[in-house]
């Protein structure tokens, strides 16, 4: 169903939210009233961390700054970006734990959220307890839950424990039966956090699974917040990207997730490898790489099918014999592909400038961004790899789609891969009676 033919589920405009650092953040009501006393006094505050000068008092950190997004019924939403980037502050206040300082929310449905392990949950109540609280602030009579209640028991995997106090629930256990509650009660927006990392893998993919039927089946609207993008791309629509408190992409998951990853643009057609930063763990001194060039072609951009010819430039600084080159290729978001290898191509002696045209058989990779890392490398008198030069992600090429292309079915990497197999062979067709 195309966005336009759905209900508005959340709607975010000009969202801020400023927090004021160092005002009241000792960590304890005691901490506070000392660095107050001190100030007063004139002394140095006691709890000042060791190498800074003075707590950040009165100063304002905009965890958020001016978000707008429209989240429709039935999507499942990722919201992926790096620590601090504001992800868990957008989910409490659409969770209304905090309020923004600007903008409007408006939420046009019940919300039933896990933000942190044990949300919502009274530790001295039981589990079951916890459901019918849980329960009754989402709006639900009694008897709404006794009818929900066998499936979130069931679903959950702790019925031994259902009537033990929750504070003797290990965090797992704890995440288990929170999750539970939050897909089997009546509540049309579902808002998670990292907290599925907690749980073992069996229930991870299960709560993956019934958040999938909760979006596609059931209709209802899922924010999953992760750092696993696996999962973002096994379970979400559509994906955003917070950076600094800001949405830098919004759009489909493959490029989100690429965006996330730093591959943002693609390469030039000459790289230059020379001022690049390099992995320098175990690099040894007598060859390096000083520049790529793609070959033939205006843009390191090939059609889907076709082979990618690049030219490799060295500068060698002692005589070397049987350097091999090597590239590590992997997807825009960092998942390994394959490896592109020529193996004892370079014979050089000190002071030699080499250059090599190579072509990469890359005919089976599907449309998408994809990185090369270069590296050059040698075996020494002992058998074992020495290595020369070895730069990360140094080239980003890209595959387009072709007329023609797997049917003109579009090809979802996140479902089928990053290759895509010649088809199958048929050996054998009969018919049988």
């Amino acid at each position: 169903m195309e966005q336009s033919n759905r209900g508005v589920a959340i709607s975010i405009s000009g969202v801020k939210k400023k927090y004021k650092l160092g005002q009241i953040g000792g960590g304890s009501l005691r901490a506070d009233l000392q660095s107050w006393w001190a100030k007063k006094r004139g002394e140095e505050d006691p709890n000042t961390v060791i190498g800074q000068e003075k707590r950040l008092v009165g100063q304002t950190f905009m965890a958020l700054n001016g978000i707008n997004l429209t989240i429709y019924q039935g999507e499942a939403v990722g919201i992926i970006g790096s620590n601090g980037a504001g992800k868990s502050t957008l989910l409490k206040l659409l969770s209304r734990v905090t309020a923004p300082t600007e903008g409007e929310i408006d939420i046009y449905g019940r919300i039933a959220s896990m933000l942190e392990v044990g949300t919502g949950f009274n530790p001295e109540m039981t589990g079951r307890e916890n459901v019918y609280l849980n329960g009754a602030i989402l709006g639900m009579t009694k008897a709404e839950i006794d009818a929900k209640m066998e499936q979130i028991i069931e679903f959950s995997e702790v019925r031994d424990f259902i009537d033990t106090p929750v504070k003797r629930y290990s965090s797992g256990m704890f995440v288990k039966l929170a999750f539970s509650v939050a897909a089997h009660l009546d509540a049309e927006i579902m808002i998670m956090d990292e907290v599925l990392a907690v749980g073992d893998m069996a229930f991870q993919k299960k709560c993956l699974d019934k958040m999938k039927e909760a979006a596609n089946k059931e209709g209802r609207t899922v924010l999953y917040v992760s750092h696993n993008m696996n999962t973002i791309r096994q379970l979400c629509d559509r994906c955003i990207v917070l950076d600094r408190g800001k949405i830098i992409f919004e759009g489909a998951v493959d490029e989100a997730v690429g965006v996330y990853a730093g591959v943002r643009t693609k390469s030039s057609v000459s790289v230059s490898l020379s001022g690049m930063t390099k992995n320098a763990n175990g690099i040894l001194d007598g060859i390096k790489l000083k520049e790529i060039r793609i070959l033939e072609r205006d843009s390191w951009t090939i059609e889907v099918g076709e082979k990618l010819r690049f030219r490799i430039v060295a500068e060698a600084t002692k005589e070397l014999n049987n350097i091999g080159y090597r590239s590590r290729l992997a997807s825009a978001d960092g998942n390994s592909v394959s490896v592109l290898l020529a193996p004892k191509i370079i014979n050089c002696k000190k002071g030699e400038i080499l250059s090599v045209d190579l072509e990469a058989d890359v005919s089976e990779l599907v449309p998408g961004r994809y990185t090369l890392t270069p590296v050059l490398y040698g075996v020494n008198e002992y058998g074992g790899w020495n290595f020369y030069d070895h730069i990360d992600c140094a080239v980003v090429f890209e595959v387009n789609n072709r007329e023609g292309f797997n049917e003109n079915m579009l090809w979802e990497q996140r479902w089928w891969g990053h290759v895509k197999l010649p088809e199958l062979k048929v050996l054998k067709y009969e018919k049988c009676d």
